[in-house]
């Protein structure tokens, strides 16, 4: 008789499965708080030695407030949520380690590959292994050449379709932040702004753009999970946009000068595609003496805290 065609083939015993810690596979067995940590800000985001300082330092943070971390990363074709020192080493160190999106998890898989997850990539493997709270620095949007490039992160409709808490500094500050407002709104991604009635610009503590709801503390956060629970609608993001402290923030005079060259610059070299944010962040970089991202720094660490905090008073529900 003929074989199914479409039929899967039956698949190897332990092939590509996602492998969770002992310290994260029993806080999901007793269900104690849990925050997702991306690695891409420690493998690509920061120079060594301070990138492996930083990835300590947020899992401690996370620790501190009462949850346990979850930094997530795909090594020898192996996607993990939760690493072990060695592991958060590796990630920090190894010059091979790629850069993957959610479109690249199986490849990396399939081929034994080591990469750091991006935000897409992130937020899709802590959801599928039951994680409800992400922090990260900024999102990635809409570009401002969109009419012409259609350049758009995969951080959008990955988060369109995914139901996690993302606790963020906004959207990247290079990025068409209107744009990316009214795309989220039309994907049905829910955004909050935590203590503020303005989307945070990354960088800065303000964009100038409104947001519709504000909430004020981590409880109010955790009881808007649980109404979205209840209404059990389509799975989507839900995103916490945390405002970089104004006394961390980048000079916004500063800000806007470096960012006008930043983009001229990359029209000048002819830059497209996935090269443009890291060009663009780069440059900025470069031009305020290192100040964009200390900044980055900043916002990365209050998001962390925040998070935390939102992870234990969803576990009290």
């Amino acid at each position: 008789m003929p074989q199914n065609p479409s039929a899967r083939p039956p698949r190897e015993a332990g092939s590509h499965p996602t492998v969770l810690s002992e310290e994260v596979r029993e806080a999901l067995e007793e269900q104690r708080p849990l925050v997702a940590l991306e690695s891409t800000i420690i493998s690509h985001g920061l120079p060594r030695p301070r990138n492996l300082e930083t990835a300590r330092e947020l899992e401690e943070l996370v620790r501190k407030a009462g949850a346990t971390p979850a930094t997530i990363a795909v090594l020898d074709g192996r996607a993990h949520v939760g690493l072990s020192a060695d592991q958060l080493e590796r990630v920090a160190e190894d010059p091979g380690m790629r850069k993957l999106g959610h479109r690249d998890l199986a490849p990396a898989l399939a081929l034994g590959a080591s990469g750091a997850t991006t935000v897409s990539a992130t937020a899709f493997l802590a959801a599928r292994s039951g994680l409800e709270v992400f922090a990260t620095g900024g999102l990635g949007g809409v570009h401002r050449a969109w009419t012409t490039t259609q350049d758009e992160s995969a951080d959008l409709r990955l988060l369109a379709r995914t139901g996690i808490t993302v606790v963020c500094a906004g959207v990247k500050s290079i990025l068409d932040v209107p744009a990316t407002l009214q795309r989220l709104e039309t994907l049905g991604v829910g955004v909050l702004g935590y203590g503020t009635d303005r989307f945070p610009g990354f960088y800065l503590s303000s964009s100038g753009e409104p947001v519709d709801w504000t909430v004020r503390t981590p409880r109010e956060v955790a009881a808007v999970i649980r109404a979205r629970r209840e209404l059990d609608g389509p799975p989507s993001a839900l995103i916490v946009a945390n405002p970089v402290p104004e006394d961390e923030q980048l000079d916004p005079t500063l800000h806007d000068r470096a960012l006008t060259g930043a983009l001229e610059a990359c029209r000048e070299h002819g830059v497209t595609g996935q090269a443009v944010t890291p060009f663009l962040l780069e440059h900025l970089t470069r031009e305020t003496g290192g100040a964009s991202l200390e900044a980055n720094l900043a916002a990365v660490r209050g998001n962390v805290r925040l998070a935390a905090l939102i992870a234990v008073e969803w576990a009290r529900w």
